[in-house]
């Protein structure tokens, strides 16, 4: 909903902050703080307009505060796919990690994507995310062999890609 934007806003660079310390320079991670306004505006927009891209956000809660979200729908690799399905992005706060919050919404996603009709799934992992990478494997997805680099300023992101397949029966 757009009134959680605010708190997964927060809770998105927290978790860049602590999740990618060592791997992503740490000055970058500081400056991220910086971007709460902005952040939140984006994170409004998104939730506003997600459903008309076909895409879905949940978020976990305790004690009516957000702890963790996952957000999902259809791939926007090129070529496009109608078949294919991605998560966008996945984070729980810190505090809350190995909490099984991060599994339930994992599994809420893959669900959410086979009830949808997509056979198969992607996602976008920092390539030296090793936590993150074990989390998936864990899960059964595979590096498919794609590759790319996103740049943030001067900062490069190289990721790896993930795939499953899904199937209806599965995801129940």
């Amino acid at each position: 909903m757009p009134r959680d934007a605010a708190a997964i806003a927060r809770l998105h660079i927290r978790s860049w902050q602590v999740g990618y310390r060592g791997q992503l320079p740490d000055a970058f991670l500081d400056a991220l703080g910086a971007d709460l306004g902005p952040r939140t505006a984006r994170w409004q927009r998104f939730i506003t307009e997600a459903k008309a891209r076909g895409q879905v956000q949940l978020v976990a809660e305790q004690d009516d505060s957000v702890v963790g979200f996952v957000t999902f729908g259809p791939s926007e690799d090129e070529p496009r796919d109608g078949g294919m399905g991605e998560v966008y992005a996945i984070y729980v706060d810190p505090d809350h990690w190995d909490r099984g919050y991060g599994r339930s919404l994992f599994t809420a996603a893959v669900r959410g994507l086979a009830d949808a009709g997509f056979g198969t799934a992607t996602l976008w992992v920092l390539e030296s995310n090793a936590r993150a990478r074990r989390f998936y494997e864990i899960a059964g997805w595979r590096v498919d062999g794609a590759r790319r680099i996103e740049r943030r300023g001067d900062v490069e992101l190289r990721e790896v890609r993930y795939r499953s397949a899904l199937s209806r029966a599965a995801s129940s």
